[in-house]
């Protein structure tokens, strides 16, 4: 077996160039694991560069490792039966020292089973609203997001000592200041949904982000709508 410690005479520089690469690279590396009992999950991962996903692959198990080629960042998607679809953005600048980028991942409940006992609701967990549809650069819901808040309804329901944040993210193009009042907008308006079908306005916190905690910085479409979200966050319960 070809070792960097070990070179044919011929073979000498051609192996050195390809130790000196392997050397420089960055890894992303981390566990999956269950948000609730925290037993490790067995879960399908793929990673595909960005921002046009040149280059992919795909690991299963509990656990992954994968370089980084050419320093460029990657989106990284956990899938388990049984769990919400998990999603990352890998960035090879916040490698350790290790040039390791480390990413633990808890996988929590699908939106669809929220109403269940409010034992799998733990406080820190955050939910994505992935059916959350606004209208264009302003802040009305579209009525097909409706079942998706009545969810949310029904888990308050279900979990009647539970306080909620709703944080609002937009993407990160144009006026900071504007896309903050849009976030804040935004999360006040699924705010006043939820208060109206009868959760307790002192169980629902708002905080607006606008374009600051982007999942993504890169500048294509797939990019910008993943950085358009409005999250649950479990404060109490």
């Amino acid at each position: 077996m070809f070792r960097c410690t070990a070179f044919l005479v011929w073979g000498w520089l051609a192996g050195a160039a390809v130790c000196a690469q392997n050397d420089s690279l960055v890894y992303a590396v981390g566990s999956i694991t269950n948000a609730v009992t925290k037993e490790p999950v067995n879960a399908k991962i793929t990673y595909q560069s960005l921002p046009y996903g040149s280059k992919v692959g795909l690991l299963k198990g509990n656990t992954f490792s994968f370089p980084l080629h050419d320093n460029e960042k990657y989106e990284l998607t956990v899938e388990a039966a049984g769990f919400a679809r998990a999603r990352y953005m890998i960035d090879p600048a916040e490698a350790n020292a290790d040039r390791k980028v480390v990413r633990d991942i808890e996988l929590t409940i699908p939106q669809s089973a929220m109403g269940n006992a409010e034992t799998v609701h733990v406080v820190g967990e955050v939910m994505r609203l992935d059916n959350l549809i606004f209208e264009v650069g302003k802040s009305k819901i579209d009525p097909i997001s409706y079942s998706e808040l009545d969810e949310v309804v029904q888990m308050m329901r279900n979990n009647p000592k539970m306080v909620i944040q709703l944080e609002g993210h937009t993407d990160v193009r144009g006026d900071p200041r504007k896309n903050m009042e849009l976030s804040q907008q935004r999360v006040g308006e699924v705010r006043h949904y939820l208060i109206k079908k009868g959760v307790q306005k002192g169980k629902v916190r708002t905080k607006a982000f606008g374009g600051t905690q982007a999942i993504s910085q890169e500048n294509n479409e797939e990019a910008h709508k993943l950085n358009r979200r409005v999250e649950v966050r479990i404060l109490e319960n």
